[in-house]
């Protein structure tokens, strides 16, 4: 296939598009490279892969590439709440307007394969459950604008959208800000933490396992297409203060403990069922665990600083 990817140079994107290659489609991707990143380097020889330095936002740049493609996976956004409440227009224009443009532009043939998030669900229902049929009522800026984008992406019928958990795991354009980067990042560098409402509990994801739920979407999209999939561990369900026990089993000097006075401004607290994608025949390859060891791994290369002599 001809497949479309933006944002391709991103933390989701650099580890997606080498295996889209080596599963032989073409990819074109478009990024605007904002943070300097050559997360792309090691596949610019492959001849089936084409680099557009542009914006998403352009229709000018976007709609000579989309009259190539038969599969878009629109990756391009700012990500997560901090962002887009520092930069709310940006949000706006990149995260909603951008991705409804390509759809306004798209035939009926074209297909759309999406992250979403379950950050969606804020806090479930009374138990804090959550399924696909759950009631979404996103709490922050960024929840907000994927759940508008969504229900016109499931409106085009020839589209599935993932809902991904928290994504952690190491990655060319490296995100430390994640949730589980962050804690054992902390318990590496630091060996401590301190959390805020350590009860909360969220679903994780492997970032490999993201780039695998996307393929088999390419390769059963006929059988999954119209639908939304929440894309999560099943067994990783867990709270801070339980994720921060698992990154203890393999730092064990790592201390953690919870602050007396506080709140957590990020108010998530859900259990997601992905019962919807395993039934489809998704079954993740790695592990909570996993996830923590190559961090520990990856964090012997990367130090999250700018400035400093040590």
């Amino acid at each position: 296939m001809n497949i479309l990817m933006t944002g391709g140079g991103g933390y989701l994107g650099s580890i997606m598009a080498p295996e889209l290659l080596n599963a032989g489609h073409h990819v074109t991707i478009v990024d605007n490279f904002m943070y300097d990143q050559s997360s792309l380097g090691h596949i610019c020889a492959h001849p089936k892969l084409d680099l557009i330095r542009g914006d998403v936002r352009s229709e000018r740049t976007m709609l000579p590439l989309l009259k190539k493609a038969d599969t878009i996976i629109p990756l391009a956004a700012l990500v997560g709440a901090p962002i887009c409440n520092r930069d709310p227009v940006g949000a706006q224009s990149i995260n909603h307007d951008s991705v409804l443009m390509l759809f306004k532009n798209l035939s009926r043939d074209q297909q759309v394969l999406m992250p979403t998030t379950n950050s969606a669900y804020g806090s479930g229902d009374k138990n804090n459950f959550c399924d696909e049929n759950s009631p979404l009522t996103p709490i922050s800026t960024y929840a907000q604008a994927k759940v508008e984008v969504e229900k016109a992406l499931l409106e085009r019928e020839n589209a599935i959208s993932f809902r991904l958990a928290t994504v952690f795991g190491m990655s060319p354009r490296m995100r430390i800000d994640l949730l589980v980067n962050d804690f054992t990042y902390r318990a590496v560098n630091d060996r401590f933490v301190v959390l805020f409402e350590g009860h909360f509990k969220r679903n994780y994801i492997h970032i490999r396992d993201v780039t695998r739920a996307f393929l088999m979407g390419i390769e059963r999209f006929d059988l999954m297409k119209g639908h939304a999939y929440n894309v999560g561990l099943s067994d990783a369900n867990v709270s801070k203060l339980e994720l921060c026990a698992a990154i203890k089993k393999q730092i064990p000097e790592f201390v953690y403990m919870e602050a007396p006075l506080g709140e957590d401004p990020d108010k998530r607290n859900y259990v997601v069922s992905n019962a919807k994608i395993e039934k489809a025949g998704f079954k993740p390859a790695f592990s909570l665990d996993d996830g923590i060891r190559e961090l520990i791994k990856g964090y012997r290369m990367i130090r999250n600083t700018k400035y400093g002599n040590v």
